[in-house]
């Protein structure tokens, strides 16, 4: 719901630039950029759910993403994205988005023959924590160091995920293990998310 919501903002952002009502925003907002984005991730999210694409696969494009989303908040930094990052930006998602594609359409990969080893839930929690991450790295509220160490934390809960289906099922006991250590890790994004920067030592 949130991630409609920063799409329709950044839309209007765009609206009120073309009118010239902001040049200046004008010349940082980048809606279908955004939009790229967001198709993106959902495709991702589409492709884990199917198994199509796997978790360790996810990760890695998942990474992918957001090195182009922290690209992108560098080249907007200074007030202006010029044309030629935006095309670099475009080119990166173009890319990305043909290597999920990729795996979408692969009939070939050895997938569970039953639902014991598929935690479509799971993954999409990891998922919206990763987002959620990034999200507090574009808008100030969650530091590099932070995050990196963020970022630790989910890719421990993608090993320990790994591990638990390495025998072809996921208890009970091991999803809920899972499901406590991703509340664990979105408690404290949400804490850093909604803390004033000069209130954090």
């Amino acid at each position: 719901m949130k991630s409609k919501f920063l799409i329709v903002s950044l839309l209007a952002i765009a609206a009120l630039g073309a009118l010239g009502m902001s040049p200046a925003m004008a010349q940082t907002s980048t809606p279908r950029i955004d939009q790229a984005q967001q198709a993106i991730g959902e495709r991702i999210q589409q492709g884990l759910a199917s198994g199509y694409i796997t978790p360790s696969e996810a990760q890695i494009l998942i990474r992918r993403d957001r090195d182009i989303q922290l690209r992108e908040a560098q080249y907007k930094s200074d007030g202006t994205a010029t044309p030629q990052e935006r095309q670099r930006l475009r080119n990166d998602l173009s890319a990305l988005s043909a290597d999920v594609e990729r795996m979408m359409a692969n009939t070939n990969m050895v997938r569970p023959p039953n639902n014991a080893a598929q935690t479509p839930g799971i993954d999409h929690q990891e998922y919206q924590a990763s987002r959620r991450i990034d999200e507090g790295v574009r808008s100030g509220r969650i530091t590099q160091r932070e995050a990196h160490r963020l970022h630790r934390r989910e890719r421990e809960i993608a090993r320990h995920e790994s591990f638990f289906k390495s025998d072809g099922v996921v208890t009970q006991q091991e999803r809920r293990q899972l499901r406590n250590e991703l509340d664990a890790l979105r408690d404290e994004v949400e804490r850093m998310m909604h803390n004033d920067r000069n209130g954090r030592g």
